[in-house]
Order: structure tokens, then sequence, then C-alpha cells
């Protein structure tokens, strides 16, 4: 069956949400779309995608229960939903480039191809405010910021603190900026084009978050087909993932104060740490919601580290 005849039959015979979104779902199985921009599943995907479409809050349904479901659609608003669910199918784009919108430690940021999309474990660490191994941060850096999401809710947490963001693309830095405004928060989180440290001189901080590049080349070559939208700067890191941020390790220490800590996330890539780092000691995070991927290393344990080398 085409497209068209996908698009005209649930333009002319669906009727209510509930149908718009048990029709998405079904297209989005039947095409084998991967999902892990935001939502997990077909259901979840569907669900959001039709709220947006019809620009109602997603979470109103906890609200109205089962009758939001049941409400019956417009045949312009059924065009809508059905033509967005099948640019999801045809172009394999990430949900959240459809609607430019994503979701991180609870809050809205506008996001496009230009940055990837924000699914870090990073949330938790911020939401517990990294307890225990900093309290009440004032200098604080994102270092490959993108677009600005983990700098941002930052600032939220530590409304007491400033954030530098930096990130070598100036592409990612111009989506960052218009995240830190829709955030107000100009004052105090400064978008910085640097290459890993260069565009910092003197400044020392208290935490240093890093989510840098750290795709290995073999896992580069496996991405599903959604995530050949986002930025490969952004993405590939060598052929055992960790080459950027054997830079950053090398670096840290200069720019932390001397009880400040770094975090690194480096996902899979994980596998290969101790084979480039041995010796190193870190601590691995353990994550209630999910996720792992992440050390902590404090200032010191940075500069003996590389004083032995």
């Amino acid at each position: 069956m085409t497209d068209k005849i996908y698009l005209d039959q649930a333009i002319s015979d669906l009727e209510t949400i509930l149908d718009l979104v048990r029709w998405s779902v079904s297209r989005f199985n039947d095409a084998d779309l991967f999902f892990g921009h935001g939502t997990d599943n077909a259901w979840d995907e569907a669900v959001t995608l039709v709220m947006h479409a019809l620009h109602l809050p997603q979470d109103l349904a906890q609200y109205t229960g089962d009758s939001l479901f049941s409400a019956r659609l417009t045949r312009s608003e059924r065009q809508k939903v059905a033509e967005l669910v099948l640019k999801r199918v045809q172009t394999r784009l990430p949900l959240p480039y459809l609607t430019h919108q994503a979701w991180f430690c609870g809050y809205p940021f506008y996001v496009d191809e230009r940055v990837l999309i924000p699914r870090s474990p990073f949330a938790e660490l911020i939401q517990q405010q990294f307890a225990p191994y900093v309290s009440e941060p004032k200098a604080i850096m994102d270092l490959c910021t993108g677009g600005g999401c983990i700098a941002i809710a930052l600032a939220h947490a530590f409304p007491d603190a400033y954030v530098d963001a930096l990130d070598i693309s100036t592409d990612a830095l111009e989506v960052a900026q218009l995240n830190i405004q829709e955030h107000g928060l100009e004052e105090r989180v400064i978008a910085i084009e640097s290459d890993v440290f260069s565009g910092i001189t003197n400044q020392k901080y208290d935490l240093i978050v890093s989510n840098p590049p750290y795709v290995d080349a073999e896992d580069m070559d496996d991405l599903p087909a959604e995530f050949q939208h986002e930025p490969a700067l952004a993405l590939a890191a060598g052929e055992d993932g960790l080459d950027l941020v054997e830079q950053i390790l090398k670096q840290a220490a200069k720019f932390l104060n001397d009880d400040g800590w770094l975090f690194v996330e480096v996902g899979n890539s994980m596998v290969h740490f101790d084979t480039r780092f041995p010796g190193l000691e870190v601590e691995w995070i353990s994550f209630e919601n999910g996720g792992d991927g992440v050390f902590a290393v404090a200032q010191q344990q940075l500069k003996e580290y590389w004083e032995q080398q």
C-alpha cells in the first residue's frame, strides 16, 4: 500500500485521537522505526507526536483520563497528524527534529539537526545536585554543551552559580544561545566557542561536566538510521571512542579548584577505559533511572595521575 493511500485512508476513515494514535503505532511498527530520542516505544512516540500536532500538552491525559482519547478531530487536524506520521516514517528523522522540542531534566528545549537530542543520564545527577561530590558550586563548566540543555539544567539546579557552556561548533552554540534566552539565563549561562578548553584562560571551576563525543568506530557503523541525522561531530571519537576524553582528562585538572570534580559521560566506550587509562581511579556512577557510562574523578586524583605518566 502506498503512502498516499495510507494518508487518504487516515484522513477519511479515522475520527478520534485514539484512532490516530493507534494508526500511528501501526505505521511505526510496520516501518520498524528506532525509538530512543525521548521515547523508547511506538505508543509513547505516537502519543507525543499526536499531542504536538494538535497543540495539546503532553501530560493532558493524566488530568482528563481516557475521555481525551475519544475526542473527535476535524479533517484538517487528521491531515496534519497523518502527514507528520508519514514524514517520521519516510525520513527516519527523530521526532524531536520534527517537533523542534525535546525535554531534559523536566525542562523543554529547542532542538534541530545542528545539535544532539538530549538523553543523558546526567539528568539524574543534576536533579540530585551532584551530591555528595560537590556542595553549592559557584563556578560550573559544561564542556561540549551542544544545544545547552545540560548547562541550562545546571543553572536551574544551582541558582547561585554561573555556568560556562563550551562547544567547538558554532552551529551548536547558536542553538544553545536560543535556549539560554528562552530560559532567561543570559546573565548566568555563557556560550563560549572552544576547542576543548582553548576558549578558557585562567578561570577555575568547582564542577566540570562533559558529555563529549564518545561513539567508537564499530558503534558508528552500526547506528540506526535515526542517529545518522545527528551531527557526526557530536558522536564520533576515534577507534575506541575516547580520543576527546583523553584530551579532557589531560587538561581538566588545571581548570578545577583543588576540591573540584570532573564528571564525564563515555557511554558504551567505558569498556575501553581501563585499557586507555591504566591505573586511573575513577568512580563509575550508578543510576536509579537507567543509564551508565558516567564517571567522576577529583581534581587531585587527575593531577597525581598525569604527574606519574
